[in-house]
């Protein structure tokens, strides 16, 4: 609201919102959908990069941008031509002995069209919609724009640090506007499974692939979304989602690179119940620390271990120092609880990551990207392989990779070269010392050393320290004008003798003198305002 743009999402007379009748039916979550399609692909695609953060979005809101995935028009095909043959430089009719003029889908960035090479092999060609990076850069600097705003106006935005999120979605975007990418993705995925007859991925065709074209092998076979097909071709659903399963466990443990859309449409059934892989825009990269964290935290769930948990949230992301670590800790002991003793063919290890990086979150620790990423996944195939086979437990499947993984940790040979190249690093570091303290000292002699000092609520410790001080001279001064006082009475006494000095009024003076003394100090302190 704070930023305008509820009146946006709920103007009668907007394009895209035709009849306001219809509009009030609508539900927020459906308005924003609407508005992003309207927006264009920038906007469909950050959807559903926004569909991938549960911890920022509510659960409704996410639901329906994850129907992003799909209704999407094309566009012409005179245009998808023209860009294919200023692309690979040769006309359409050399290159391919068929070429189907309508898309047999369509994405926000590009579309899908049939095609038969001079060779005979029949290849999906995916070609990239006109203009699509000069409207995507413009896109990019509006949402950039509008992040900064949120973060000045919106609690929230600063909180989740909205324009960092907006950064990883323009590096995401950017990197999947190059097809070479895709390509190079989909080549890597298909060498993991090299070994394994289960699963297939599709072989790319690099003569006929640039960045905005990408050529690769036609495959037709079943969606996994339809089991009633699947049955109806002799396939069995449990034994291929099992090989779905135990794929993207390999894809995520073992070889920390995987799919990062693994949705129905990006996975097809083949004969011989074997599984294809297609769609490699969106993937996701594991470093060695974040499979083993991973490991830990499957394993910590399986075992209601909360130390265990709380270990793997500290090795998945960077915990602030001004972190609350009991409310952390109730938290996390909260997530425990809700997972304990409960049948492990019960529990989503989808959702469970969810709530970990939404624990994350509220505590403010960073979660590198990827992981979030491997959240979405997860959700998307748990959801999917439950239609398949609700008897089936991800979980389980899981804990032997996170265990193999383990294994691999403490090796012998493992550790050896994690030794090796600590000590490769400390003899760099070594090595530099003495020309790192010689700069040290030159920047010393120079008197270019420059020390700052941070003191939390400095100002407000000044004007305590302001406070006391004045309140000390003020007790000085009474205790010195009583003293002056009563030696002025004493005086007065003394004066009864007979002596030329007593005839001057000192008593009458030395009580204008102190008194003036006092009003004075008074009259500083009050002023000053710090009394």
């Amino acid at each position: 609201m704070e930023l305008g743009l509820h009146e946006i999402l709920s103007m009668p007379r907007r394009v895209f919102l035709n009849e306001q009748k219809e509009i009030k039916q609508k539900t927020t979550g459906e308005r924003i959908r609407l508005f992003m399609e309207e927006l264009g692909p920038t906007f469909v695609k950050l959807g559903q990069f926004a569909s991938t953060r549960p911890d920022v979005l509510p659960k409704d809101i996410i639901i329906e941008l994850e129907k992003l995935q799909s209704n999407v028009g094309p566009f012409p095909s005179d245009e998808a031509k023209k860009i294919l043959e200023e692309e690979l430089e040769a006309p359409v009719e050399k290159m391919f002995s068929e070429f189907q003029e309508k898309p047999v889908a369509a994405a926000s960035i590009g579309q899908v069209h049939y095609a038969v090479l001079q060779t005979g092999e029949p290849v999906a060609v995916k070609i990239q919609r006109p203009n699509i990076e000069e409207n995507v850069k413009t896109d990019l600097e509006i949402l950039r724009d509008i992040a900064g705003i949120a973060e000045k106006r919106l609690e929230m935005a600063a909180r989740y640090n909205i324009v960092e999120i907006i950064e990883e979605f323009a590096r995401s975007l950017k990197t999947e506007l190059n097809y070479l990418n895709e390509g190079r993705n989909s080549e890597k995925i298909k060498e993991q499974f090299s070994n394994n007859s289960h699963i297939h991925v599709p072989e790319v065709y690099w003569d006929y692939t640039t960045a905005h074209v990408l050529t690769a092998e036609f495959i037709t076979g079943t969606k996994l979304d339809d089991v009633q097909k699947l049955e109806m071709k002799g396939h069995d659903p449990g034994l291929v989602a099992e090989h779905v399963v135990k794929a993207m466990f390999h894809q995520i443990f073992i070889e920390g690179f995987f799919h990062g859309d693994p949705h129905p449409g990006n996975i097809m059934v083949l004969l011989g119940d074997r599984t294809v892989f297609i769609d490699f825009g969106s993937v996701g990269q594991l470093t060695s620390e974040m499979k083993d964290s991973l490991s830990m935290f499957v394993i910590a769930l399986r075992r209601q271990h909360t130390e265990g948990l709380i270990k793997a949230i500290d090795r998945m992301g960077m915990i602030p120092e001004d972190v609350n670590i009991n409310e952390l800790n109730r938290d996390v002991e909260n997530l425990r609880d809700k997972y304990y003793d409960i049948p492990l063919s019960h529990i989503s290890l989808g959702d469970a990551i969810n709530e970990l990086f939404t624990v994350a979150y509220k505590h403010q620790i960073r979660i590198p990207a990827d992981l979030t990423l491997l959240g979405k996944a997860l959700l998307t195939m748990e959801g999917m392989v439950e239609r398949m086979d609700p008897d089936l437990s991800i979980i389980k499947m899981a804990e032997p990779f996170g265990k193999q993984l383990l294994k691999e940790r403490y090796q012998p040979k493992r550790i050896a070269e994690n030794l090796l190249n600590e000590l490769f690093e400390y003899r760099e570091l070594l090595k530099d010392f003495p020309k790192n303290i010689q700069d040290v000292k030159s920047v010393i002699k120079k008197g270019k050393v420059r020390v700052e000092i941070s003191v939390p609520k400095l100002e407000e410790s000044l004007k305590k320290m302001d406070r006391i001080s004045n309140r000390l001279a003020f007790s000085i001064v009474l205790l010195a004008f009583s003293i002056i006082m009563t030696g002025l009475i004493i005086g007065s006494a003394i004066i009864r003798q007979t002596s030329p000095i007593w005839n001057i009024p000192v008593i009458e003076l030395g009580f204008i003198v102190a008194a003036g003394m006092f009003i004075w100090i008074l009259y500083a302190i009050f002023r000053s305002g710090r009394f």
